[in-house]
């Protein structure tokens, strides 16, 4: 074990979910916050498209991916050879009435095995009064439950999907997070989110890892970045870590990538209407 006890893996393994973790200091995260910032002020904003594959864009989300005090407890979760599939950016602006729907990631993901941890690390303070996400526990042991698209456009979804059930929400859990502090839950868990009442943006890296032996079955091919041990498989491209903020060779990777990753969130799985 590189991080975890053997009784917070048996947690994961029956809850889904472990909370809070300390990860990089609180003005490590400030830091983090005040590059994006500094982006999206030059920039007017940042677009949809940037917030998928953010460690091909950014340094500063290339190494946090990379950060031992992250890999390691996913590393006792999901074994030694891990890739990141996904680094993408949840931002809720400070009043804002958009919400995350009750679903799960794995119905979306077209993966060989549902057996991803997503670290879901806090750039600003994730509160219940700004929308902090929520898990059901024990939901991931569920399955693959079926979703349904919905017309609220309020739901940040891609499809504006939702849980095609009922659910039981009387032990819903929230994860509240300092700046630096991660959650980490099972690719299968009931989680949502609701929406930002505070006078604050909530924004957060949701860092997406799965074990190296688990590859796309269905939607559109992807890259991954190798960010501890060895690819015996060889099932995707490996993506580099950028020299710098935008670097040309990375930037290519995030266009031929990026898309994809995308159009996975809207390729037709598990989805009703």
């Amino acid at each position: 074990m590189k991080s975890l006890d053997s009784e917070s893996i048996e947690r994961f393994r029956t809850d889904g979910y472990l909370a809070p973790i300390r990860v990089i200091s609180e003005a490590q995260a400030l830091r983090c916050r005040e590059k994006l910032e500094d982006y999206e002020q030059s920039a007017g904003g940042i677009s949809s498209i940037y917030k998928f594959k953010l460690n091909l864009l950014f340094q500063w989300a290339d190494e946090l991916i990379r950060n031992d005090k992250i890999l390691d407890p996913v590393e006792d979760l999901l074994g030694s050879n891990i890739f990141c599939w996904n680094s993408n950016l949840f931002l809720k602006e400070a009043g804002d009435p958009k919400y995350v729907a009750w679903h799960q990631d794995s119905p979306y993901q077209g993966m060989s095995e549902s057996e991803g941890v997503a670290a879901w690390v806090a750039l600003a303070p994730s509160t219940i009064d700004n929308g902090a996400l929520q898990v059901i526990p024990g939901s991931h042991l569920r399955g693959d439950i079926v979703h349904r698209e919905t017309d609220d456009e309020h739901n940040m979804l891609m499809r504006h999907q939702e849980i095609a059930v009922e659910l039981n929400k009387d032990d819903t859990v929230h994860l509240i997070l300092k700046p630096g502090e991660m959650s980490l839950h099972h690719t299968r868990i009931i989680h949502a989110s609701a929406p930002n009442k505070s006078d604050d943006r909530r924004l957060g890296l949701a860092i997406r890892y799965i074990p190296t032996h688990i590859h796309q079955v269905a939607g559109f091919h992807n890259s991954v970045a190798l960010v501890r041990g060895v690819d015996e498989f060889g099932h995707y491209e490996l993506e580099p870590s950028p020299q710098s903020d935008f670097d040309p060779e990375t930037l290519a990777f995030h266009v031929r990538y990026a898309d994809n990753q995308a159009k996975n969130l809207t390729h037709d799985l598990q989805v009703t209407r």
